[in-house]
């Protein structure tokens, strides 16, 4: 995407993102939709509860 760009590290591994502002003046949108993506990718390896589960511990912090 026009205006967004990767920060990498030694091996060129990404590291960071670097988003023009007048990008996300212009895109707004498409860029939520990009940082989504990037939320949801860092995450892949994150434990997955069953949604029932997700209820009870959200009841027992009061949060439900």
């Amino acid at each position: 995407m026009k205006g967004i760009s990767y920060i990498t590290d030694e091996k060129n591994k990404k590291k960071a993102v670097v988003i023009d502002l007048k990008t996300i003046e212009q895109n707004d949108e498409d860029v939520h939709e990009f940082i989504d993506v990037l939320v949801a990718e860092s995450r892949k390896q994150d434990v997955k509860i069953s949604w029932e589960d997700a209820k009870k511990i959200l009841k027992k912090k009061g949060k439900l």
